[in-house]
C-alpha cells in the first residue's frame, strides 16, 4: 500500500504543480472556476471608435438626406398640382420657384431643375450632388435624381 500512496501523492503533486504553474483557480469543492470572459478595455475601445464612426457618419448625412426630401417633395406637389391641367413650361417654372422658398431649399435652385417638353407632357428633373464633409479631408457626396412627368 505504501508505493500505492506514494504514486498518488505524486501525481497528486504534479497535479498541483501543474495547476499552480498556470494559476488555474479552484472552488471550494476542488472543480476549476469557470474562466471569465469579456471584452478587453482596448477592446471596449476600438468598438466605441467604431460604432462612433458610423452614428457620426449618419449625423452628418441625415441633413443631406433631409433637403433631397424637400425637392422630391416640391416635384411631387408640381405633378399634384398640374398633371393633366395642360400646364405651360412658365407655370411649371413660376410652381417651382415659389415652393423652393416655401420649402426653403438651399441645395439648389429653382433655375437647376430641367423642364423639358416630352410627348406626353412636361419632364421635370433633379439632378444635383450633394458633399457634406466627414472627418478631416473626408467628404461623402451623394447624387440624387428625381423626375416626374407632368402630363398635359
Amino acid at each position: 500500500m505504501n508505493t500505492g500512496t506514494k504514486q498518488m501523492n505524486a501525481h497528486s503533486m504534479a497535479g498541483t504543480r501543474a495547476q499552480s504553474r498556470f494559476f488555474r483557480a479552484t472552488g471550494l469543492d476542488g472543480r476549476s472556476a469557470p474562466r471569465e470572459e469579456g471584452m478587453t478595455a482596448v477592446g471596449f475601445i476600438i468598438l466605441a471608435i467604431f460604432v462612433g464612426l458610423f452614428a457620426f457618419g449618419a449625423i452628418r448625412l441625415t441633413p443631406v438626406y433631409l433637403n433631397y426630401m424637400k425637392v422630391s417633395g416640391v416635384l411631387d406637389g408640381v405633378l399634384e398640382e398640374f398633371d393633366s391641367q395642360n400646364p405651360s413650361r412658365a407655370a411649371i417654372r413660376t410652381s417651382i420657384s415659389r415652393r423652393f422658398g416655401v420649402e426653403s431649399v438651399s441645395v439648389i435652385s429653382h433655375r437647376d431643375i430641367k423642364v423639358t417638353p416630352d410627348s406626353g407632357g412636361f419632364l421635370v428633373q433633379a439632378q444635383y450632388d450633394h458633399t457634406t464633409p466627414f472627418i478631416g479631408n473626408i467628404h461623402f457626396t451623394v447624387k440624387f435624381d428625381k423626375d416626374v412627368l407632368v402630363r398635359r
